[in-house]
């Protein structure tokens, strides 16, 4: 059974993060790269929401008793497949994914610009991410009844 509790905890963490991105919209590179602090704090940010998603993914798999896969970016391949989210959103989400093992595996090659097109265009990825998921949880409960 899917645990609610679980994947609210998991949105707060998300959006608890958002908020704290948006506050460097439109930011320059220069802007960010003059204080590391800030770069630090952006790039835990994102791994934390990334870490957030690849949590909520795994558990539907696992729940759900979908395929199971070993790389994070093909879980949410496996949503798409089984339609628990759109196939567009799939895609973009597992370049997160790759993404996530790039800010963790190869820190050194993260660029600020690629920082800030992720927060000024891709947090809406995610956003539609907890909205999709809880259009799933909210079917999967209205059909038990």
């Amino acid at each position: 059974m899917i645990d609610k509790d679980l994947i609210e905890a998991k949105f707060d963490t998300i959006e608890t993060n958002i908020k704290f991105l948006e506050e460097f919209k439109d930011k320059s590179v220069e802007d960010l790269e003059s204080s590391y602090k800030d770069l630090q704090a952006i790039k835990y940010s994102l791994l934390e929401i990334c870490e957030a998603c690849i949590d909520v993914a795994n558990h539907i798999i696992a729940t759900e008793r979908l395929e199971r896969v070993e790389e994070y970016s093909k879980m949410f391949e496996v949503l798409a497949k089984n339609r628990i989210i759109p196939k567009k959103l799939g895609e973009k989400l597992a370049k997160m994914a790759k993404f996530r093992n790039l800010l963790i595996h190869r820190y050194a090659y993260v660029k600020t610009e690629n920082l800030i097109e992720i927060i000024n265009s891709n947090l809406v990825d995610i956003v539609e991410f907890m909205k999709e998921t809880e259009k799933f949880l909210k079917k999967k409960s209205s059909s038990r009844c």
